[in-house]
């Protein structure tokens, strides 16, 4: 069989597509993979990648194939992932003066590279590792570690907030207003907090909800 066929890159205008043949091993893969992109690297430097498929890869194949392609080659990890989407619906208001509007769960892990983009608001039930972003134009509810980029009223809502029950991002931003987490690591608490703009700033503090 030829090499040719062993790892398959298709890209379109929307990105680029690979495809592992899985009748090949995991390791075999990896290095006709690197090879296929060392063999192009200044065309294939930040493009996009928009799905993985083919073999069946266990987290840690797809993990360590994801940060070759984003660490190794610059390149932009945006699956789409509608296979982990718990579901997505109109809820009511739960803050006073936000109104929700549509949301949308997802399970999964957001892995570095990989970027997660939506028109309303996002709830991860999972991390969001570092290198790894969620951009929604609503809020971002993050039911685990944050230690990636968030930026939640991408399109300049500054009610807009960010909710994780360990925020540690790399960046957070609301609407145009950008913050980073501080260098002393004796700063971070490991308790639920809230991000919001006040007096056009990012205000960190204690998630307490109402009982």
């Amino acid at each position: 069989m030829s090499s040719n066929s062993i790892v398959v890159l298709k890209g379109n205008k929307v990105g680029l597509s690979i495809y592992l043949n899985e009748e090949f091993d995991y390791i075999d893969l990896k290095d006709q993979l690197i090879k296929k992109l060392e063999s192009a690297r200044l065309f294939f430097e930040g493009a996009k990648v928009i799905s993985i498929n083919g073999k069946n890869l266990t987290a840690e194949e797809k993990d360590e194939i994801t940060s070759i392609i984003h660490s190794q080659f610059n390149m932009i990890i945006e699956e789409k992932i509608e296979d982990n989407i718990v579901d997505e619906v109109n809820v009511a208001t739960i803050q006073d003066g936000i109104d929700e509007g549509m949301t949308r769960y997802i399970r999964t892990t957001i892995r570095s590279g990989q970027c997660l983009k939506y028109e309303g608001n996002l709830v991860i039930i999972g991390d969001v590792n570092p290198g790894g972003e969620i951009i929604a134009e609503g809020n971002i509810v993050v039911m685990g570690a944050l230690r990636g980029l968030a930026h939640a009223g991408s399109k300049g809502n500054e009610k807009a907030f960010v909710v994780a029950f360990c925020l540690q991002p790399t960046q957070l931003r609301i609407a145009n207003v950008i913050a980073r987490s501080p260098d002393n690591e004796e700063n971070i608490r490991l308790i639920p907090e809230l991000a919001m703009i006040k007096d056009c700033i990012i205000a960190i503090e204690p998630y307490l909800p109402k009982k």
